[in-house]
C-alpha cells in the first residue's frame, strides 16, 4: 500500500489497525503521480495495481471497495494466475 501520508502518519495508522502489511510513505507524491493515482487535490486514489514477477502492470482496478478490498483482491490475483501462498 502507498500513501501520500508521511511514514510517521503511515506508522500511526498501521499500528492503531494492526495492519500485516508494509504502507509505503510517499508525501512528495511523485510515485503516485508516476502511476497516474493522484487526484486534482493532492490525494490518492484507492487504486489496486497487480504487477507481475517482471514488473509489468498486469491489472488496475479502479474500483477499489475498501469494505471488499481483500476478497477482490484474492479473487483477482488467482484469475491472474499469482501464486497461492
Amino acid at each position: 500500500m502507498v500513501s501520500v501520508d508521511t511514514l510517521e502518519d503511515n506508522t500511526e495508522f498501521a499500528e492503531m489497525n494492526d495492519a500485516s502489511f508494509p504502507i509505503l510513505a510517499n508525501p512528495e507524491k511523485d510515485m503516485v503521480e508516476a502511476y497516474g493515482a493522484l487526484m486534482p487535490a493532492g490525494f490518492a486514489n484507492r487504486w489496486t495495481y497487480y504487477i507481475g514477477s517482471d514488473g509489468t502492470i498486469l491489472q488496475i482496478d479502479r474500483d477499489t471497495d475498501p469494505e471488499t478490498a481483500g476478497a477482490d483482491m484474492a479473487r483477482t490475483m488467482g484469475e491472474l494466475g499469482f501464486p497461492q501462498i
